[in-house]
Parts: C-alpha cells; structure tokens; sequence
C-alpha cells in the first residue's frame, strides 16, 4: 500500500497522514490514533528514503575507499570493521553507503556528499600521519569518526584507536624478556600513522635496554602475505640473522613463517614470531592455544564502538569531539620461546 492509497482509505490528505505518522505536534492525537491504527491494519510501511528525506536527514553513514596503489583498504581487517559498524546501523536504522574512489578523486566524493547530504557522516579508514581529510572534513562541517588518528592534525577531531606504540613496546619487552636481543620489525607502511606509532614502541623498548636499533632488520611495506616472506628470507639471510619477529598483521606473519621454515627452521623454538592480531572473525580459534603470540584487538568491536561515536555526533554536532583508546591484550601463542644458545 502507497500513502496515497492509505490517505484515501482515511479520507484525509496525504500531508496529515504523513506529518501523523511521523510525531509532528500539530496533528491531533485523535487524528494520530487513527492513523497509525490504520496503518497498522492496511499493513503500511513508508518508504525509509522519502521518510528520511522529509524529516532532512539522510539516516545513512558514508565510507569512501581509496583505490590506492600503495596501501590497499579492501582487506580481511576492513571487512571486519565495517561489520563492526553495519551492525550498530542496523540496530538503530540507518543505512550504509560504501563509495569507492580513485586516490585523486576522494576529496570530490567528500564535497559531494555534503552538498547533497546522502549521508548524515563519514567514517575515515587508513589515517596518514599527515591527512587532509581532517581539515576537508572540519571545512565541510560534517560529522566524522577516524578510525586511528592523525599526528600532524591542528584540528580538533574525534578519533578511536587502539594504543599501537603500547602494543608494540610491550611485545618487544616481552620478547626481550625471552632473551632476544635481535628483534626484526616488520611494519606496515610508515606513511600511516599507526606504523609510525607501532615503530616508535619498539624502538622505545629497545632503548630503554640499551640496543640500538638495526635498519637492516625493519621493513616498511604493504601488509600482505607476499611482504612478510619477502622481508623475513632477506632478513633471515645476514650473517647475523633475527631470533624474534615482531610483525605489524597476522596476514604478513604468515608470511614471515613461511619464509622461516623454508630455512628449516621451527617457528617458537629456533625462531619467535609476535603479531599484532586484528581477531579476525574467521581466524578465531577460541577453543585451541592460538598459533601466533599476538597483540589482540577485536576490530569488530572497533567498528561498532566507532558507529556509536559517529551516530552520536550527528544526534549532537555542537557537543566537543570524542576520543576512544583501546588497549591491546597480548595474548600467548605457539609462536614465541626463549632464545636458543
């Protein structure tokens, strides 16, 4: 059934029937009993569009994604957020809209999502340390979430976050802890902010026990399966290879596993491998020991945290940004054993 078709079956106009439907005061209560008593009967449901169009809101979120050559979003842990968030979009009725985009094409999405206001906010993926989505977006004056943040902002912005350089400076002490003095660090692209964050706490672990850290044993690629072995056999080749890992994704950990075996060698007893492990959905074993040592943080849970914080925004754009740190657990694996004399 249309409005139209509900209006006549009422034998009131489709603007009283539809300002009856959706609360406002200047219809009757009378008038708004036996609209919605009606509607209920005829088993009317309005269309969620035009409903959100007429109350001038889009009750939906935007996400733009980067085509990007150097640092590709559509992955495993991306596809788990946006399963973190779409469920806190069901739960209180908004739609998502997902926009892909040419690296050089992204500022005109962001403009043109204001200017038409299909969406009442945006979620940032993949903050660079210096990112002009901040200050686009503070121009704008639209709503947004950035999922990590962005060191060299002047804006105020809300942002939630997991504490990488605590993640990452506890993994090395505990590695060190182990007796490793040769901890190989291999990053994710420090052109982002959360590679550059996770570098300085191991580099700050190292220093407060003295060693110096060693370029030829840190990488900084993509964080694929391919990187990780790369990286690892080049690095398991110097005359003074690395007895421990510390790698920035469980996708190119396994990489650097394979690339240990391939040497013959047995990951936790001749070679230690830790992780930073997005708990991925799909890899969750939580019956079994996990394979890997890993810094654990759910990023479903951080889709659904950083939702609420947008949904929130859009409720209230005049209250002050809102910050969200979560802490890592590191969590004990296989993959990790004292050093071998």
């Amino acid at each position: 059934m249309r409005l139209k078709d509900l209006s006549a079956a009422l034998g009131l106009s489709q603007t009283t029937v539809s300002r009856a439907l959706n609360g406002y005061p200047d219809v009757s209560e009378a008038t708004r009993r036996r609209v919605i008593e009606a509607a209920r009967r005829f088993d009317y449901r309005p269309d969620a569009r035009a409903r959100s169009l007429a109350l001038g809101a889009a009750r939906a979120i935007g996400h733009v994604i980067p085509l990007s050559t150097r640092h590709e979003m559509v992955n495993p842990v991306f596809a788990d957020f946006i399963a973190g968030a779409g469920e806190t979009y069901a739960r209180l009725g908004y739609d998502m809209v997902l926009t892909v985009v040419r690296d050089d094409d992204e500022a005109r999405v962001y403009r043109e999502l204001a200017s038409t206001r299909r969406v009442d906010g945006v979620i940032v993926h993949a903050p660079r340390v210096a990112d002009p989505r901040v200050r686009l977006l503070c121009d704008l004056k639209m709503p947004f979430v950035v999922h990590g943040r962005v060191s060299a902002a002047d804006e105020t912005y809300s942002w939630l976050d997991v504490n990488n350089r605590r993640a990452f400076f506890r993994a090395t002490d505990f590695l060190l802890d182990l007796g490793h003095r040769r901890i190989a660090l291999v990053n994710g692209l420090e052109i982002m902010d959360f590679a550059i964050r996770r570098r300085a706490g191991y580099e700050a672990a190292l220093a407060d026990r003295g060693i110096a850290p060693d370029p030829r044993i840190m990488s900084s690629e993509e964080m694929t399966e391919g990187a990780g072995y790369r990286a690892a056999r080049s690095m398991l080749a110097l005359p003074d290879p690395p007895t421990a890992f510390l790698v920035s994704s469980l996708i190119p950990a396994l990489g650097v596993r394979r690339a240990v075996e391939e040497r013959g060698l047995a990951m936790g007893r001749d070679v230690s491998i830790v992780c930073h492990d997005d708990e991925l959905g799909y890899f969750t074993t939580p019956d079994s020991v996990p394979v890997f040592t890993a810094t654990r943080s759910s990023v479903r849970e951080a889709g659904r945290l950083a939702a609420e914080m947008l949904l929130d925004l859009v409720a209230d754009p005049s209250g002050p940004p809102r910050h969200r740190l979560l802490e890592a657990e590191l969590v004990l694996g296989q993959s990790t054993g004292p050093l071998r004399s």
